[in-house]
């Protein structure tokens, strides 16, 4: 039997694509690029933006079309259900904590019943894998979050927070660096919140992982900075395990309004006044480390004078990455039953954002430019090229004929761009 699976979203949605394909290649599936070579097709579904969900419902549809059992996993399968089975009265449904049961409704779809899994969670960090790179490890430390944005239906899809044991993850990654990982990225939902459930936290787990022995390094996903500024002995924690040099300097802190008015109509639950002091312990302590944040233009609320905040917020912290995303609300979330700004104001302020911060990373790219620095390849690029990371992040084009996976090279920064740098081997 032949399996076929798309997968969208973030770096925990691939996660659980390689855990449902590991659990289905276990059991004696073979898992196929082909769909009209399958037996039974699967799409992990993502909704964390109304164009994203709506280009779920156009593949769902699509995939429906080719008369194959189908089934749907993912945030869409536990948060919006209805609107799956209005699409595909047929397919089966596979919440994002039921992944283990994938066999079973493979299984059971396949023979023209349609089943509903949706069950409590479970620690998902030592269940089997079909990983989608030979050098990067997807790390779920937990699932769920605390945290009850406005605009967000994230809590709706994946629930409370449910931290997996640091044993556990720990043991992962030991295993894994045997397998030949080099590269471990630790990703939930929320990172800075994991293990307030069971008496622990992200530092402290980030210590135990770079005590493991062996030469890798480590990305840490996004973490609400919420948390960091209501547990300042946490914050100070972190930021010294930051310092070791398997963990990349590159913090992912989504700020979403540089407007105290507008977080708080967000529920964010910090002011950028405190946001700004976490960016500042963590560039007084490590003054090369990069920084990424989230902005969301045109909420409902949003007046002028509140863009303007957010431009100059923008203009002050310098940012080294920076995913701007329009405004659009989600089911069953507060903002939902907001009237939404006129589309052209949001259009207008989305362009001016952006713009600006081309401008500001341009800037900070452009600083690198001629400097020698050590890059560790972790991805193939388009043609003869390789894509690999600085200390801090930084995404380093490299041209090569010779196959630099998983290595470690000294280039020379040869040019920059808004959104990664270009490198030249040194001989």
């Amino acid at each position: 039997m032949k399996v076929y699976l798309e997968t969208y979203g973030c770096s925990a949605n691939k996660s659980d694509s390689e855990i449902m394909l590991g659990l289905l290649k276990e059991n004696g599936f073979e898992i196929t690029n082909k769909k009209e070579e399958a037996d039974v097709l699967i799409i992990n579904t993502c909704i964390v933006k109304t164009p994203t969900a709506k280009r779920m419902e156009r593949r769902i549809r699509e995939l429906s079309s080719l008369n194959r059992p189908l089934i749907v996993a993912g945030c869409m399968a536990k948060a919006e259900r209805e609107r799956i089975e209005k699409i595909s009265p047929k397919a089966s449904i596979v919440t994002p904590e039921s992944i283990h049961k994938i066999v079973e409704a493979v299984k059971e779809t396949i023979k023209g019943r349609k089943v509903v899994f949706d069950e409590n969670k479970i620690e998902k960090v030592n269940l089997p894998r079909v990983s989608f790179s030979k050098i990067i490890s997807i790390i779920q430390i937990s699932s769920g979050c605390l945290s009850a944005c406005s605009f967000c239906e994230t809590r709706l899809a994946r629930g409370i927070l449910k931290s997996y044991s640091q044993a556990s993850i720990v043991r992962r990654i030991e295993e894994d660096l045997k397998k030949g990982f080099k590269e471990f990225w630790i990703t939930s939902q929320d990172n800075a919140c994991y293990g307030f459930d069971i008496k622990t936290n992200i530092a402290n787990l980030l210590e135990n992982i770079v005590k493991i022995d062996g030469k890798f390094f480590v990305r840490v996903g996004m973490m609400n900075p919420y948390h960091l500024i209501k547990n300042r002995n946490i914050l100070e924690k972190l930021v010294n395990v930051y310092k070791n040099e398997k963990i990349f300097k590159f913090v992912h802190l989504p700020l979403q309004s540089g407007s105290n008015k507008v977080l708080k109509d967000m529920n964010r639950n910090y002011t950028i006044e405190e946001f700004e002091e976490v960016v500042k312990l963590f560039r007084n302590e490590i003054p090369s480390i990069s920084i990424e944040t989230d902005i969301i233009v045109g909420y409902p609320t949003e007046r002028d004078e509140d863009f303007e905040k957010t431009l100059e917020a923008l203009k002050r912290i310098k940012f080294d990455f920076v995913n701007i995303s329009k405004f659009s609300p989600r089911p069953k979330t507060p903002a939902e039953k907001l009237k939404e700004l006129n589309p052209e104001i949001v259009k207008r302020r989305s362009k001016a954002a952006f713009e600006l911060v081309r401008k500001i990373q341009f800037e900070i790219n452009s600083k690198y430019v001629n400097k020698e620095l050590e890059v560790f390849v972790d991805e193939k690029g388009k043609g003869k090229t390789f894509v690999g990371r600085t200390f801090n992040y930084k995404p380093v084009v490299i041209e090569s004929e010779e196959n630099l996976l998983g290595k470690i090279v000294n280039v020379e920064i040869i040019d920059a761009k808004s959104n990664y740098l270009i490198g030249k081997i040194k001989t």
